[in-house]
């Protein structure tokens, strides 16, 4: 936060937002779909007066024509950026990487035209900015950001992961005791906290000239 003199985080999510932590410079705003553009400018700061949007792992909800409209309303005419970005694969290890591949194929059938944009890495968003070098429409860069995972935070976000949830509702239960056992035998030391990469897709731009 030592970068930034004034953060502005909303969500359409209060619950969200209350799990959120706090800082002198942040200020977090329940955003429901019923707020107007002009009523999002305002809470923003107003035209041409935001440097940098971000929406990771987030933009392919949004109504994008509302989203980027505002975007190119509060975001300074020179030197404003716009970044989005989204991870679609996360690689463990040898063992573990053909079954969390053979999992991500199965959730084909249940993917919805919002999943499969981020499953798509961004690479069908539309994205109506100039480039600044860090993708651009169609062409998302791609990042390996590390991070350590426990087994036990691994099947938790396997169960919370929006596919298998989406399967479940159709009364396919993708997340079923066989499989856990299998990513438990690959995993091996259940107390080991393995270093993993994220692979995330990202586009950065500014408001065409």
């Amino acid at each position: 936060m030592e970068h930034y003199e004034n953060v502005v985080a909303t969500d359409i999510n209060e619950a969200q937002l209350q799990r959120a932590i706090k800082h002198s410079r942040i200020s977090y705003h329940h955003t429901p779909t019923t707020i107007s553009e002009d009523e999002m400018v305002d809470l923003l700061g107003g035209e041409n007066s935001v440097d940098l949007i971000v929406a990771a792992q987030a933009v392919h909800f949004f109504d994008l024509n509302v989203f980027y409209n505002v975007a190119k309303r509060v975001l300074r005419k020179e030197g404003g950026l716009i970044a989005v970005w989204v991870y679609n694969d996360i690689i463990i290890s040898h063992e573990i990487d053909p079954i969390m591949k053979r999992l991500v194929d199965s959730t084909l059938p249940f993917r919805t035209p919002i999943m499969n944009l981020a499953f798509d890495g961004y690479k069908t968003l539309t994205f109506p900015f100039e480039t600044i070098g860090m993708g651009s429409e169609g062409k998302p860069i791609t990042l390996d950001i590390p991070h350590k995972l426990s087994l036990k935070g691994f099947i938790g976000f396997l169960r919370s992961w929006q596919p298998a949830m989406k399967a479940k509702e159709k009364g396919v239960e993708l997340i079923n005791e066989d499989l856990i056992t299998k990513f438990e035998e690959a995993w091996g030391d259940e107390t080991q906290v393995k270093d993993v990469f994220y692979k995330a897709h990202m586009i950065v731009g500014k408001i065409p000239v």
